[in-house]
């Protein structure tokens, strides 16, 4: 018996690239997809599968930039070689490597004429100067075998501000390239470089509808759409579920929810967030077509939601409660432990009433306040110690078995029990913790 043949893709990640990764594995473990991550940085990850993947699940993703199918790799001594030190043979021994990769395998039909992109993800800063060249190099060769088998091809060039040579996901939407021509991913590790063509790409214009174009929005307290799926995930949903948002708001959350297949519940104590929240999961169900929409939406305290949710019926949970006041300035440390000491309370008793309404092996995915203060330190949560006391036990997003082989980085990774979400220019972020009953 023949063993089925391996099947390698590359995933470029967002710019939280802990979340994207773990987002994925989240819903690759729920859909029961077995794969390995073979190869790991902060700028792509690669899988291997006996599987093909569909490439329309990347609209399943709130993380992940791109995904293509690696048609071949090489070293990077001979990638150092032919642009570093400009070795001849190296460099025929690049060009030797890019033929695997001929024309007709990254378009669907004879082309007369295109246009085609080639971006370069880098992890090796020896590198980084020499991007420009490299991007060029490859370029060029797709041209010129284009051009053997009659087609008149030119690639994208790159703004000069433009840090590395990558176009972004909305470049490759504009110009249809994975339609009507093809892009070439070159993504370079620490000790091989990978050549793969790109087979989907994140569309941002779903998501800014999703936020912009629904009837009632509120931009200060609404988690964005990209995160609201992220975690939705997490935690562990898919169709028929039963999901629940206790401090639904706005019902962003549930939105991607209800997109997933989700039964949807909410639960918010503001009357008027009850109201926005059904308004904006109507204009969903009318937007996406989902004439078999589940939802309800209840008025209700979150710290007593066994009065209103029956014992044991909730399959999920994905929240975000309270991140206190909106701060117009850096608090010292001892003034943001006072806010995450005044959050205790809710936490604690929401903690308490989930694990009554969830049932036996279900995740919940929460986010708790991560407080950045004026001498650059961060305050968060004591959630972590809170949790041990309500019957929940910490999920840890990075298991070994999803990795095919040990680094540091991994290591490093697997010990991790919450995932930090936070911009640079932002005083409060979120620190996204998932448990299970």
């Amino acid at each position: 018996m023949t063993n089925p043949e391996k099947i390698t893709y590359t995933f470029i990640p967002g710019k939280n690239w802990k979340l994207s990764l773990a987002e994925l594995l989240s819903l690759s473990k729920t859909r029961n997809y077995r794969f390995k991550v073979t190869s790991l940085s902060k700028s792509f990850f690669t899988i291997t599968t006996e599987r093909t993947l569909d490439p329309t699940i990347i609209d399943d993703l709130g993380g992940t930039i791109k995904i293509g199918r690696v048609i071949s790799s090489i070293s990077m001594k001979t990638v150092k070689d032919a642009f570093i030190h400009k070795t001849k043979s190296a460099q025929v021994a690049f060009r030797a490597n890019l033929s695997e990769c001929a024309p007709n395998q990254t378009s669907a039909t004879p082309l007369k004429e295109c246009v085609f992109g080639v971006s370069l993800y880098i992890e090796d800063y020896d590198l980084f100067r020499f991007s420009a060249r490299i991007q060029r190099f490859i370029g060029s060769y797709f041209k010129e075998k284009l051009a053997s088998s009659g087609t008149r091809a030119r690639f994208m060039g790159f703004p000069r501000s433009r840090r590395l040579p990558q176009l972004t996901h909305v470049e490759v939407l504009k110009k249809e390239l994975i339609s009507k021509s093809f892009e070439i991913l070159f993504c370079l590790g620490r000790d091989e470089g990978i050549v793969a063509t790109t087979l989907a790409v994140h569309n941002p214009f779903e998501f800014q509808k999703r936020d912009m174009e629904r009837p009632i929005q509120r931009e200060i307290f609404s988690i964005p759409p990209r995160l609201a799926k992220i975690m939705v995930n997490l935690s562990s949903c898919s169709q028929g579920k039963v999901f629940l948002d206790p401090f639904c708001g706005t019902g962003t959350i549930l939105q991607e929810a209800l997109l997933a297949r989700a039964r949807v519940r909410g639960m918010d104590i503001d009357p008027w967030c009850i109201k926005a929240s059904c308004t904006n999961l109507e204009w969903a169900k009318r937007e996406y077509q989902l004439q078999d929409a589940d939802y309800t939406i209840l008025l209700g305290d979150a710290r007593h939601l066994a009065i209103r949710i029956e014992k044991e019926t909730i399959d999920c949970i994905a929240t975000e409660p309270d991140l206190g006041p909106a701060l117009r300035h850096l608090p010292t440390e001892e003034g943001a432990r006072k806010i995450q000491r005044k959050l205790r309370p809710l936490y604690h008793d929401f903690l308490k009433e989930a694990h009554i309404i969830l049932r036996d092996g279900r995740n919940m995915v929460l986010t708790t306040p991560y407080i950045r203060t004026r001498n650059g330190s961060f305050v968060s949560s004591s959630i972590k110690e809170d949790d041990a006391t309500m019957g929940f036990k910490p999920v840890f997003p990075f298991n070994k078995e999803f990795f095919a082989s040990t680094t540091p980085l991994i290591e490093d990774l697997t010990k991790s029990l919450s995932l930090i979400e936070i911009g640079q220019r932002h005083k409060i972020g979120r620190e996204i913790h998932v448990f299970q009953k």
